[in-house]
């Protein structure tokens, strides 16, 4: 067998293609930068500008001290964040992971968050400790959530996932509550990669250095990972100790660039990528293309910023702009893809997995039915007003029932939608990390909420519904194009889905990096909000979820054999190109019903799937039935919660469904062995 290319899809595309799209990125950054750096300083004074810049000149001490850090800055970062991309993914054997897995963003970004509010005069000389210690910080919970399972790949990667959206949504709700003194940290969390000196760049050049010595001593350790883990034990790996060993490079390498910089997206997911489809079959080829492709692509980003947004680039973060320009390079090459036979990863496990007791099913399920029926009661009849908590008199909840019952019935819709989307989600692909947001269609609809923001301030409830379900249908119909040559094969899905929803979320990142009264409305909005609810709106999901629901369970034989294989779907007799495009619609559908309602509530579509898994349910059908009631629980106890304790201030669903389930989650996954 060839250890090396055990886990690595089988892409295949035309030799030449990946070397012509090379040299025209190439040669277009090369152009780009010649041209912003004209704008600065005449051709005749870059060499002395570059080596021995005159003092009394301004120009050339702009372009010294400046513009060249910057662009060396750029290159450094990118191939840090292609390295660390190749290494997750290849620890973690998933090809979703990146370098913000771990948690190492969202953690850098929260302690920034609470300094600034709380002790601001750390961040005048140890910002960059300060973002670099929360990175570290996080990673290391991770870490120790996933330790008594011995860091297998599937409880890292699940982990890293909520621990992000755990220190995310903490970050969200400062902000929406403290948006005044935190303006910087939109430019910062898009990813800024303006430099006044070379310091960044000693830094990042002495990280990359070691991280890529060290990465090549890992060669044969983490070639080994490619394999399942009994196999590995075989050959005398130790795969805990050789885990953390290379979790800990890649956190120390996404550490790095995160506190040096900022916030650099989609590079670290794409260019590991980009290297496979290049032709980087073995680790070894993917650890020296990947950093290079890497680099390129934050190179042509950020020479681009820079021409739309003056000779600087001061006014738009590269990081928030990177898929803008990766995103289609990405889509170019998926489009030219052969399709891809290989076994999603993760759904070896999924096959050979065997249901729990009916009975003991059972009682979990109307166990949580009872309790969505006891929260729906209370969030309707128990609140907090002027003279604190109390029930409701029977004149009041007349009164109050006109809005807290749509509120109430929508959250239960969404919630248990998104929750069987996410539980077909990651059956389909066989991948624990996927999520109904991976196919771009809540992207998309904050797209379209943001095309209509700019141009029509004044748009009301209907008009919003209708632009978020345009910018939906959109995306869902790019993802279907870009996989049907593929005959959509999970992992052509996925890419397309990833490439789709980060280039529609660069543009929703700029928007939010520009602050303002559009960036408050949107993060109220993309953290999951039932404010604007009405009674039609309320009815109009209950509809939807009952009908997309029903559905369910016609595509539990589909379930069972897709996971197994596309030579053993085949051979029992499964269309695999139809299951799956039905599949994809009714996942696409079940999302945009509930994104058109709420917003995106990510938390309930990916944990919810793993809330049934954790509780027993083995088989898809079972998945489903725990699923939709702890998705539909969890977002109406959120609603309760987010309108009442901060009484007359209300919480976003969203947030408060990832700050009070998310602990939960992590204490499950701490006592997993």
């Amino acid at each position: 067998m060839n250890i090396a290319r055990t886990h690595v899809p089988h892409l295949a595309i035309r030799p030449w293609l990946p070397a012509v799209l090379t040299l025209l990125v190439l040669a277009a950054a090369v152009a780009l930068s010649i041209d912003s750096l004209s704008a600065i300083l005449p051709p005749s004074l870059w060499w002395q500008a570059l080596w021995s810049p005159d003092t009394h000149d301004i120009q050339q001490i702009i372009v010294h001290d400046s513009w060249l850090p910057r662009l060396v800055v750029g290159w450094l970062s990118g191939a840090i964040l292609g390295l660390a991309g190749t290494v997750f993914q290849q620890v973690l054997r998933n090809p979703l992971a990146e370098p913000m897995t771990l948690g190492v963003s969202a953690g850098a970004q929260l302690a920034l968050t609470v300094a600034t509010l709380w002790a601001p005069a750390l961040l005048g000389g140890a910002g960059q400790w300060v973002a670099l210690g929360g990175a570290l910080i996080t990673a290391v919970i991770v870490l120790g959530l996933s330790w008594r399972s011995g860091l297998a790949p599937v409880t890292v990667a699940v982990a890293g996932l909520v621990v992000t959206l755990y220190c995310g949504s903490i970050g969200v709700a400062l902000q929406l509550f403290y948006a005044p003194y935190l303006q910087s940290l939109f430019i910062w969390g898009g990813g800024s990669l303006i430099q006044q000196d070379w310091s960044n760049v000693t830094t990042l050049a002495s990280r990359l250095a070691i991280g890529s010595g060290i990465a090549l001593l890992l060669l044969r350790p983490m070639t080994l990972f490619g394999l399942d883990d009994a196999n590995a034990r075989s050959l005398g790996l130790s795969l805990r100790r050789m885990r953390l060993v290379a979790l800990a490079l890649a956190v120390v390498l996404s550490a790095a660039v995160v506190s040096a910089v900022g916030v650099i997206g989609f590079v670290g997911l794409a260019a590991p990528a980009l290297a496979q489809m290049a032709g980087a079959r073995r680790l070894l080829q993917r650890l020296l293309i990947a950093p290079l492709c890497g680099a390129l692509i934050l190179w042509l980003t950020d020479q681009a910023v820079q021409q739309l947004s003056g000779a600087m680039g001061d006014l738009i973060p590269t990081g928030a702009a990177t898929a803008l320009f990766g995103a289609p390079l990405l889509l170019m090459l998926l489009a030219r893809m052969h399709r891809a036979t290989r076994l999603p990863a993760g759904s070896e496990d999924i096959a050979r997995s065997h249901a729990v007791p009916f009975a003991s099913l059972r009682r979990r399920f109307f166990g949580i039915a009872l309790l969505m029926l006891v929260v729906s009661a209370l969030a309707l009849d128990f609140g907090h007003g002027p003279h604190g908590w109390h029930f409701s008199s029977l004149d009041e909840l007349s009164r109050v029932a006109i809005w807290r019952v749509p509120r109430a019935a929508a959250a239960i819709a969404a919630g248990a939608m998104l929750a069987v989307a996410g539980t077909l989600m990651q059956r389909v692909t066989g991948n624990p990390l996927a999520s109904p947001e991976v196919l771009g269609v809540s992207a998309g609809a904050a797209l379209g909420l943001i095309a209509l923001a700019i141009g029509a301030n004044d748009a009301g409830h209907i008009e919003r519904i209708a632009a978020s379900a345009a910018g939906a249908l959109t995306a869902l119909l790019a993802i279907l194009w870009f996989s049907q040559r593929s005959r959509f094969a999970p992992d052509r899905v996925l890419l397309a889905g990833i490439a789709i929803g980060a280039l529609f979320q660069a543009v929703v990142a700029v928007a939010i990096a520009s602050g303002g009264e559009r960036a408050a409305m949107l993060l109220q909005w993309l953290a999951g909000s039932t404010y604007t609810i009405t009674p039609i709106d309320a009815t109009l999901a209950l509809v939807l979820c009952v009908v997309l629901c029903a559905l369910t369970p016609l595509c539990n034989h589909w379930l069972q054999i897709l996971p197994l294989g596309e030579a053993s779907a085949r051979a029992l007799g499964v269309s695999t190109r139809g299951a799956r495009f039905a599949l994809l619609c009714l996942i696409a559908l079940l999302t945009a019903a509930a994104t058109l309602v709420v917003g995106p509530l990510s938390f309930v579509g990916l944990t919810a799937p793993h809330f049934a898994r954790l509780l027993g349910a083995r088989r898809p059908l079972q998945q489903v039935l725990l699923a939709a009631p702890i998705g539909a629980v969890t977002i109406v106890t959120a609603d309760w919660l987010g309108r009442a304790l901060l009484m007359p201030r209300e919480l976003p669903a969203g947030l408060v469904a990832t700050l009070i389930g998310a602990p939960y989650l992590m204490w499950l996954l701490g006592r997993r062995r």
